[in-house]
């Protein structure tokens, strides 16, 4: 069997993120094009999360933050 080539095309992703990469080195460590901060304030913004949204106090906050 023949290898199959990897394509060196871009992933399609969010316009907030275009740039982003992410890469893992010899040792295992993994370094980003972004800070952290700034993909949890995308992550933020754009996710909803699953195991907070049926909290009550946190909709009261949301609602108080719009006003």
């Amino acid at each position: 069997m023949t290898k199959k080539k990897k394509k060196n095309e871009d992933p399609k992703v969010h316009e907030d993120l275009s740039g982003f990469k992410m890469d893992i080195n010899s040792f295992g460590e993994i370094s980003s094009s972004f800070s952290i901060d700034k993909i949890n304030e995308f992550l933020n913004k754009n996710v909803e999360d699953k195991k907070l949204k049926d909290r009550e106090d946190l909709k009261s906050d949301e609602k108080e933050k719009k006003s």
